[in-house]
């Protein structure tokens, strides 16, 4: 019988207190990072540094805070433009800061929050991007390239080199008949 202890789940710690905090505004931003558990070593993270459902007022205070406390953090990373009931309206890959900024400014009215995801390997991050417009395709009204809104499955080469997959094909030669019933 295994008596060790389970591993704790990381620990959030806030770092710094309202990097967005307007008086107009009922959200505040702030920022911090997750620590591992005890007896949690923790595992290869994923992101670097994320934000989910931020509201776009925000924008120019995290570019400014990230651009302080981490300068060599790069800014091309995968994003996502969210309506005010919080569904992702588009997703794309680029700089933050700039790209959502554009988004925002060409639909104003319909988008009130963003979410971007630094990825840790860069080379992982076409196919996140991928992965994210293909689940979300029916929702994406300002996407245009990559999503799928019918049974048909999208194109093997978005992925990387060297991915395995499986993939759907039609049978070939004449339909089986179908039987009547009586």
């Amino acid at each position: 019988m295994d008596r060790t202890m389970p591993k704790r789940k990381a620990v959030k710690v806030i770092k710094a207190e309202m990097v967005f905090n307007e008086r107009d505004s009922p959200w505040t931003v702030h920022y911090g990072r997750l620590n591992p558990g005890r007896g949690n070593p923790g595992s290869p993270r994923l992101f670097q540094v994320l934000g989910e459902k931020l509201p776009f007022e925000a924008l120019n205070e995290v570019k400014k805070y990230l651009k302080t406390k981490q300068p060599s953090l790069r800014r091309v990373v995968i994003y996502v433009a969210h309506d005010s009931m919080g569904e992702a309206r588009y997703i794309g890959r680029g700089n933050i800061f700039s790209r959502l900024a554009g988004h925002k400014k060409a639909h104003r009215l319909e988008l009130q929050y963003f979410s971007f995801y630094v990825v840790e390997d860069r080379k992982h991050e076409r196919e996140i991007e991928t992965l994210l417009i293909r689940a979300a395709g029916p929702l994406l009204h300002f996407n245009t390239k990559k999503k799928r809104l019918t049974l048909s499955a999208g194109n093997i080469n978005d992925y990387e080199a060297g991915t395995r997959f499986f993939e759907r094909h039609y049978k070939k030669g004449k339909k089986p008949r179908r039987r009547k019933e009586h």
